[in-house]
């Protein structure tokens, strides 16, 4: 079993910002993997499937960004996951956008849901797929939580599928050679 958790922020409002992307590729990991409806457990949005010979659980924290930890860490408890067994799925302004980068460990570099999970899980060592935002021209608070300009978000669908066939690689093959096939890649 591996558990992918896809950090965004809940509410309508947020729904098409930068922010969400790690909510947008759960999405179509549940796409792929056939997951049913979506239940409310562990202040997330859960949905379970099969995908690459593995059953996924998806989680979509529904507290806001700065506290996905919280519900990373209430799912993890309750499956009994090892850490390498979580993917954590997150935006990130310092990838140009459509860029994919896949790590087993490391800081958050700055990004705030991430050091929640890492706070919570107590540890460094968590899977992590960063996909590139840009950085933007402007503050960084502002350029995470816009929308993406109208060249974006016809690469967006790609940048999508792209980040989903590297949590995909992570789940049937393992980090390794996920990290081999996706790093190299870039979309948009």
């Amino acid at each position: 079993m591996r558990i992918v958790v896809g950090l965004g922020n809940p509410g309508r409002e947020y729904a098409a910002t930068r922010h969400n992307l790690g909510f947008m590729v759960v999405d179509e990991l549940a796409r792929r993997a056939g997951a049913g409806g979506t239940r409310k457990r562990f202040r997330a949005e859960i949905a379970e499937g099969f995908l690459g010979g593995e059953k996924l659980v998806l989680v979509k924290p529904q507290t806001y960004m700065n506290l996905s930890g919280h519900a990373t860490r209430e799912a993890v408890n309750w499956y009994h996951v090892p850490r390498e067994h979580i993917l954590v799925i997150v935006d990130d302004l310092d990838l140009a956008f459509g860029t994919a980068r896949l790590r087993a460990e490391g800081s958050a570099g700055g990004h705030n849901g991430l050091t929640s999970v890492i706070e919570q899980l107590g540890s460094r060592a968590v899977p992590r797929l960063r996909v590139g935002i840009g950085r933007g021209s402007g503050v960084a608070t502002t350029q995470v939580l816009s929308r993406f300009s109208a060249d974006e978000e016809r690469a967006l669908p790609a940048v999508i599928e792209n980040a989903a066939d590297c949590a995909t690689a992570w789940a049937s093959a393992g980090i390794i050679a996920a990290m081999n096939a996706c790093n190299r890649k870039e979309s948009g």
